[in-house]
């Protein structure tokens, strides 16, 4: 079978890596600040940063942290704010510093966000000051020890930032009032960092980059161990797979999703960074218009998306009329493309939406579909060199071709473990092989298509929305005897929550109901559609039967 797949691949794309190219991410960062300076690396809100702001800047802040801070090799340090060039100063001096970068949704709520620096053990977060009112509520309950703070305009021209810094806080009032005396601005640290010395640390493949947090299969967010190594590895994998039609230096990729995200993380700032190329970081890709407007200002050439990003720019009149001849790369993951808005996107653009797969266990990329397809196919492409993959039955026996089965993955891309938590790293990895909790199949080509999912994780805008998560929370309000969490088809998010509850009596509404969700849980994770049941299928030991209140949705659409 693997011979099959290897005759699909574009001309020039090898059978294997080397995941031993580079040391670490930290040295894929000083090659190409240091070959293309004077090139834009990040681009937002009309300010550039150059790769050699990036490095003076980021080096400033790994001195800050290892100086001021006293920070050590290894611990853990949050990132929690949206695309902004911040970002990318903070990401890139936590990695020169020797230390794990923590990615946090800044959407979270206090619950949430304590779970993460709790688990996480993160010394210090960095945090724009929207959601720092989010933060003062759970840092006296965390092992956070320093906090650092910014504004949305930071980092744009003296002018500029005042006027924004002050619309955003006085005029628009997105800043919830907050409290956290002890708290140093970020722009502070850097002046302070500038002064003093930079360490660089000794890094290899074994030390940590990320802790990126995900549900896994089941429960509460685990953080993912993924290590230079890994992060490496599945760099010069996208880089097999996509170097080909990128111009070194001189591209420019459209940067919507989170960078917090891992496909955003990965397929737009690590691996453009690597090429020399710029991001253009759009940090409210939800106001549709004013990201159409956005795009008109510069000749973008590679954009990546979910699919329901995908269908919001093409229902928008601006981005119909946008120049679409320097656009040469489209990429769709973190949930399924449609076929109607992919073959609409190639009418629109003239470039086929390519699809991926992967998992933030894997970095994440495990498949892609090749530069040459001529077409959307529906399927999640090739796996990427050096990544083995098998269909296995329930007893772990490999299916046939054609056949459905649990897909399994192994490669270098594949994380250590979840932070802390031997067990559930136990029931995911077996001799390196990465249960992905996905039912796929192969076909005589070589191209994997996903079938169904094993796990009961509901997918929502890209996001991994898990039934327990939802079901703990309503099982706090008092009025809720039990509850079932399942994932339904939804126009807009791809799958939105629906839960079946039974409730003590019938003065519990849906609407009061929702709104104890909203307080407790970050907004795509609120269920849209609440049922009444006077009781829930159960197994004779009795566990709540999601699958059968699946296939009775199905039934009934």
């Amino acid at each position: 079978m693997e011979k099959i797949w290897l005759e699909r691949y574009p001309k020039g794309v090898p059978e294997n890596i080397d995941p031993n190219h580079y040391s670490s991410l930290v040295e894929i960062f000083e090659r190409s600040v240091g070959k293309y300076s004077d090139q834009p690396a990040f681009i937002n809100m009309g300010a550039t940063l150059t790769y050699r702001g990036l490095e003076e800047k980021s080096r400033a802040f790994a001195a800050y942290l290892q100086q001021e801070l006293k920070l050590k090799k290894g611990d853990r340090v949050a990132i929690m704010m949206p695309n902004l060039l911040q970002y990318p100063i903070a990401l890139f001096g936590i990695l020169r510093a020797g230390l794990v970068v923590v990615n946090v949704n800044p959407l979270y709520t206090p619950r949430e966000l304590q779970h993460q620096l709790t688990d996480s053990g993160a010394k210090a977060i960095i945090i724009v000051s929207n959601f720092a009112h989010t933060l003062e509520k759970v840092v006296k309950d965390t092992p956070v020890q320093h906090v650092i703070l910014t504004k949305l305009g930071d980092q744009l021209a003296p002018a500029k930032r005042t006027l924004v810094n002050f619309v955003v806080q006085y005029v628009k009032k997105m800043v919830p009032k907050y409290d956290l005396p002890d708290a140093i601005s970020m722009r502070r640290a850097l002046s302070k960092g500038r002064h003093q010395t930079y360490v660089k640390p000794e890094l290899n493949h074994d030390d940590l980059a990320f802790l990126q947090y995900t549900g896994g299969t089941t429960g509460v967010a685990k953080g993912a161990m993924l290590s230079h190594g890994n992060m490496v590895g599945n760099l010069e994998q996208v880089a097999a797979m996509v170097g080909p039609v990128i111009d070194r230096g001189k591209e420019l990729i459209v940067t919507a999703l989170p960078l917090y995200h891992i496909f955003a993380l990965t397929a737009n700032c690590l691996t453009f960074l690597k090429y020399g190329c710029a991001n253009l970081l759009i940090t409210n890709p939800r106001d549709i218009p004013a990201f159409a407007k956005e795009l008109s200002k510069y000749p973008f050439t590679a954009l990546t998306g979910v699919n329901t990003l995908f269908n919001a720019l093409l229902n928008n009149e601006d981005f119909q009329k946008l120049d679409f001849s320097n656009l040469k790369l489209s990429l769709g993951g973190g949930a399924a493309v449609q076929r109607s808005v992919a073959e609409r996107w190639y009418e629109q653009t003239g470039v086929v939406l390519l699809e991926g797969y992967g998992l933030t266990e894997c970095c994440p990329l495990v498949t892609v579909a090749p530069m040459n397809l001529e077409a959307y196919n529906g399927s999640i492409g090739l796996p990427a060199p050096s990544t083995q993959m098998k269909l296995v039955d329930d007893d772990g026996n490999e299916v046939g071709m054609g056949e459905a089965g649990e897909l399994l993955v192994k490669g270098p891309q594949v994380m250590v473990g979840y932070w802390g938590r031997e067990e559930a790293t136990a029931e995911i990895l077996t001799d390196g092989w990465l249960k992905t909790g996905d039912v796929a199949k192969v076909d005589e080509q070589g191209f994997f298509y996903i079938v169904d999912r094993k796990k009961d994780m509901i997918l929502v805008s890209g996001f991994n929305v898990f039934p327990n998560e939802i079901e703990d929370v309503i099982a706090l309000h008092p009025s809720v005897v039990e509850s079932a969490a399942i994932g339904v088809p939804s126009e807009v998010s791809g799958e939105a929550v629906k839960v079946f509850v039974v409730r003590q009596n019938d003065s519990l509404s849906e609407a009061e109901l929702i709104q104890h969700c909203r307080k407790q849980l970050t907004a795509y994770k609120v269920p849209r559609i609440i049922e009444f049941r006077e009781e829930l299928p159960k197994s004779n030991v009795g566990k709540i039967l999601r699958r059968e209140l699946r296939e009775e949705e199905l039934k009934n659409s």
